[in-house]
C-alpha cells in the first residue's frame, strides 16, 4: 500500500538553503544518492546527459551526496560542488550531505524505501541507488547502482508522456 508523499518536506542545497520537496511536484524527479569518490562517480556525467536531454520535459535530477558507504564523500559542500561542476558540468540540484539509512535517515529517503524497496530489502546498500518518480507522486522503479542513466532513458520518457 503505497503512504501518502512527504509534501512538507525541507531538503537543503549544497548551499545550505532550504528548498521544499513541494518545489518539485508535477515534474518527473529521479533522486540519487551519490558519491564523488566511488566506482560508479563517473555516472554523474550521465545523470547530466538525461538533465540536459529531459529537463526542459519536465525531468528534475536530484542528487543527494552521502558518505555512509566506503566513507567516499568525505568533502565539504564547497568541495562537491567544485567537483561535481570541474568533472562532470553538473548543473541539475546537489543537495547537501545526506544520510540515507540508520538514525538520520532523511525523511525523503525513508519514503522512497517504504515506497520501492530493494531486493535485498529496503536499505541502501550503496552509492548511485537511484528512484523515479511520476509527476502524480508515484514512485516508479527504483535502480540499483550498476543501473547506467543511459538505460533509464525509456522510463524516464514514459514517465513524462504519462
Amino acid at each position: 500500500m503505497a503512504t501518502a508523499e512527504p509534501v512538507d518536506l525541507k531538503l537543503e542545497t549544497l548551499e545550505g538553503k532550504s528548498v521544499p520537496w513541494k518545489r518539485y511536484r508535477g515534474k518527473v524527479r529521479l533522486v540519487v544518492n551519490t558519491a564523488s569518490a566511488c566506482g560508479f562517480t563517473p555516472q554523474l556525467g550521465g545523470l547530466q546527459e538525461l538533465h540536459e536531454r529531459y529537463g526542459p520535459q519536465g525531468l528534475v535530477v536530484l542528487a543527494f551526496p552521502c558518505n555512509q558507504f566506503g566513507m567516499q564523500e568525505r568533502g565539504s559542500a564547497e568541495e562537491i560542488g567544485a567537483f561535481c561542476q570541474r568533472n562532470y558540468g553538473v548543473s541539475f540540484p546537489v543537495m547537501a550531505k545526506t544520510d540515507v539509512n540508520g538514525l538520520h535517515t532523511h525523511p525523503l529517503f525513508a519514503w522512497l524505501k517504504a515506497e520501492a524497496p530493494g531486493l535485498l530489502g529496503s536499505s541502501i546498500k550503496w552509492n548511485f541507488t537511484k528512484f523515479l518518480i511520476g509527476r502524480d507522486d508515484a514512485v516508479i522503479r527504483r535502480y540499483a547502482p550498476q543501473v547506467t542513466p543511459a538505460s533509464m532513458a525509456a522510463d524516464i520518457e514514459a514517465a513524462l508522456a504519462g
